[in-house]
């Protein structure tokens, strides 16, 4: 290991101040007696998020903070947030919506957003958030893979990314516009403050089963369309014990995650972890700014802050110099997700900030937290970490019979395995029970993650082994972006892959062979850029093309994305043998 391990404190004061002991005594069914539970049965996650907080008197704390770009505030206290949900949840259902259908969203970090995000989960139908930065293309792929029935967007997102293709979708009922008084509707769309005004504040929480659908997360793959996956409203009892164990949240704590809500960990933990464990939420409407982030620190009294690798290594390029200027003493505990975060950064915030980032492991289909790094266990900075309470994780190896082995000796390399059955765990992929399937081997979930474990019981994040490209957090699928860029006139083929980045963790670059006709130029590429830009979004687009009369493929013509990463980054090319003859 390259940096020396950061000791526990000496007097450990958090949730979970022995992990061998609450590990031996935890049980799935233990940690849902800390919820409520509907008052005539069932469970429903905006009930535990927002209402029994209210019923047992907390109804004036404050639920979330709203931090506008321009300066201005709003505060929302658990008790608001119930009426404003409950008006949520009853315009749904006059509009026909209900058990099982599904509400999208596409909308920067307002309130709106948030009420909608709990309002849906309220009136029983299943929330689907969309990151506001895509494109025109993954919008509709989603929403159209989804069987959407609600959007609820801005007036400019509208016009830019939906109103083109609205009516060719024929699942998409109604579009509910975030609109300031201003504002000209277009026709056929939604007033957001209507809606809510004329709704009912003590709507009642749908009673809704623990194995309901709830969430639907989208996440992309190497291949083929975005994968839509599947959780349910007993998820929330894994946000919530997950939110106390990994993240230290307590009641009265002020938490910002930074995450955006269109990603799943600003669902899980930007959204239902902080309300069920009675916190206040910060949401910063603006985009990253380190003076702005510092500020926020230092002015609204963060006492827990979750953000991403990205961020905290932009927060490194600002220089160290910076947060003197700020009192971040408040700060209880901070944590990391979304990629590994490398232990330099591990080793900066311990030194310039005073405590170290603790980094945890998860995905989309996890639904939660798995594996972290805990407030009163040592951190070994470039680790994940430690598996959470009620969850086994093993390191295994695949069988030819399909099975899998697990791996007991230390640092042995294999691919990150969990035991079934954690609430969180995804239901399926929408549509798709093949691939869902492929996910498992006996009762265990195959993350597709290369990893391995040492001697301490500290897992060690290798790579994936697949080609999702991570860049600031973000899962970007080759095929969504190879796909958009052979919609230009002049490209004949494609490949898609990630490039190190010091900062984002991987950029997407293009390699692409041009039709007869079409030689390749500094135009042309700019304008390939932009047009990928147009249609998926500058997050997903891709940073560099580099133009190559033919893509290397194998002879049944499958484009070998491994052979290409392997020549751009001077690796070994490994077997080639049905290699296709290929020319730069």
């Amino acid at each position: 290991m390259p940096f020396d391990i950061i000791a526990k404190p000496a007097t450990p004061d958090s949730n979970l101040p022995d992990y061998d002991a609450v590990c031996a005594g935890f049980s799935w069914e233990a940690a849902r007696s800390e919820l409520d539970g509907l008052p005539g049965g069932g469970l429903n996650i905006a009930h535990e998020a927002v209402d029994r907080h209210v019923a047992a008197g907390r109804g004036s704390v404050v639920a979330l903070r709203w931090l506008g770009k321009q300066g201005d505030v709003r505060d929302f206290s658990y008790a608001d947030l119930a009426a404003a949900t409950g008006r949520f949840a009853d315009a749904l259902t006059r509009l026909g919506i209900g058990r099982g259908d599904r509400v999208f969203s596409l909308a920067g970090r307002l309130p709106e957003l948030y009420i909608a995000a709990l309002g849906t989960l309220k009136c029983g139908a299943v929330f689907s958030p969309l990151f506001s930065a895509f494109g025109p293309e993954p919008v509709r792929a989603r929403i159209e893979r989804g069987s959407g029935r609600v959007l609820v967007t801005t007036p400019a997102l509208y016009r830019r990314k939906v109103a083109g293709w609205r009516h060719e979708v024929g699942s998409l009922d109604h579009v509910i516009l975030i609109a300031g008084p201003d504002d000209e509707l277009p026709e056929g769309t939604l007033n957001f403050a209507a809606l809510l005004d004329a709704g009912d504040p003590q709507f009642p929480a749908a009673a809704t089963k623990p194995e309901d659908m709830a969430l639907l997360h989208f996440t992309s793959g190497t291949t083929g369309l975005p994968k839509g996956a599947i959780h349910v409203h007993e998820a929330v009892v894994a946000h919530h014990i997950t939110g106390r164990y990994a993240l230290d949240l307590r009641p009265g704590d002020i938490f910002w995650c930074t995450a955006d809500p269109g990603w799943v960990t600003g669902t899980s933990y930007g959204i239902i972890a902080p309300l069920t464990n009675g916190a206040t939420m910060i949401v910063d409407e603006a985009e990253f700014d380190a003076d702005r982030w510092y500020a926020t620190l230092q002015d609204r009294k963060v006492t827990v802050w979750y953000t991403a690798p990205t961020a905290i290594r932009m927060l490194m390029k600002a220089g160290d110099d910076l947060p003197k200027k700020y009192d971040l003493s408040a700060l209880r505990f901070m944590s990391s997700v979304g990629e590994p975060l490398n232990p330099e950064a591990v080793e900066w915030s311990q030194r310039v900030l005073g405590r170290p980032f603790h980094d945890n492991w998860w995905q989309t289909e996890t639904g939660g937290i798995m594996i972290a790094n805990y407030a009163s266990m040592d951190v070994k900075p470039g680790s994940m970490g430690r598996s959470l309470p009620g969850i086994e994780a093993a390191i295994v190896q695949r069988r030819e019979d399909g099975g899998v082995e697990p791996v007991e000796a230390p640092m042995t390399l294999g691919e990150l395995a969990l035991k079934k059955g954690w609430p969180s765990m995804f239901r399926g992929y929408l549509n798709d029970e093949e691939r869902y399937a492929k996910c498992f081997a006996g009762d265990w979930y195959l993350t597709g993650d290369l990893a391995m474990r040492d001697a301490d019981g500290y897992f060690w994040f290798v790579g994936r082994a697949d080609d999702v490209i991570k860049s600031a957090g973000h899962l970007i699928g080759p095929f969504e972006v190879e796909s958009a860029l052979m919609e230009h006139p002049a490209v004949a083929e494609v490949a898609v892959i990630g490039k190190p980045d010091p900062i984002v963790g991987e950029t997407v670059k293009a390699f692409v062979a041009l039709k007869p006709g079409f030689e390749p130029s500094e135009a042309l590429r700019r304008e390939l850029q932009g047009h990928a830009r147009t249609r998926l979004g500058p997050a997903v687009a891709p940073k560099e093309i580099d133009f190559r009369k033919n893509l290397p493929k194998t002879r049944s013509g499958k484009i070998m994305r491994r052979l290409l990463k392997a020549r751009e980054f001077g690796l070994p090319e490994g077997d080639i043998s049905t290699l296709e003859s290929d020319e730069a």
